[in-house]
């Protein structure tokens, strides 16, 4: 079957705004388990982008990406943080440095940025390459801006997942990138989540909180 540029345009625009528009409403959120859906619901659509481009360019091993994208990061690892938050009884309503009101229009402001510096500086890419840059680089720097913002550990865990979405997004988007680059990267985000389990029950005994303004406060040891 063969598609018209047009087509090819249309679907990944929409997939790749859609991956960005939900790194808002990871924003928005103001309880752990709507960040986690979505999350959830993010990882699905770069899932389904992945697979796009597997198919709209013939390139048989971005499914793979995708299928690594749909098992991990849309089914075992939001719901493997969904039991931690239940498991320790981690406090549900979402801990922010910022308001969300005053954090979307940080986010939004991002966002502009991003595409102010991407688009002049590939100029001489085409325009659907040029766009999937901005787009994942604004995914990126708003998962940082949720890590920045929000005090809970599961959220900036969430934020640095929803970072590496953005990368992977542009992985997936250039033509001719390297497979072992997006292997890679899935991976790293699997150590780095081993790392972060570890890291949550240490912190939870520890402080008996998951909530890192106190462990800013902490000095010393408790006697």
């Amino acid at each position: 079957m063969t598609l018209s540029e047009s087509t090819i345009y249309d679907v990944t625009h929409l997939l790749d705004g859609t991956v960005l528009l939900l790194s808002f409403a990871l924003l928005y959120q103001r309880r752990l388990f709507g960040v986690l859906s979505a999350f959830a619901l993010q990882s699905l659509v770069l899932a389904l982008a992945a697979a796009w481009q597997a198919f709209a360019n013939d390139a048989p091993h971005l499914y793979i990406t995708a299928g690594i994208a749909l098992f991990f990061k849309t089914i075992i690892i939001p719901l493997a943080l969904h039991r931690i938050v239940v498991n320790l009884g981690i406090h549900r309503e979402v801990e922010t440095a910022l308001g969300i009101g005053a954090t979307l229009i940080v986010g939004a402001s991002l966002a502009a940025l991003a595409i102010v510096l991407v688009l002049p500086v590939t100029a001489a890419s085409v325009a659907l390459t040029r766009e999937n840059l901005a787009l994942s680089l604004s995914v990126v720097l708003l998962g940082l801006l949720m890590m920045i913002t929000r005090r809970n550990a599961v959220t900036q865990v969430v934020g640095f997942m929803s970072l590496e979405n953005g990368l992977l997004l542009a992985a997936v988007g250039v033509r001719g990138m390297p497979f072992v680059v997006e292997i890679s990267a899935a991976f790293a985000v699997m150590v780095a989540f081993i790392i972060f389990g570890v890291f949550f029950f240490q912190i939870r005994e520890r402080f008996d909180t998951l909530d890192v303004s106190y462990v800013e406060r902490f000095r010393g040891e408790r006697h």
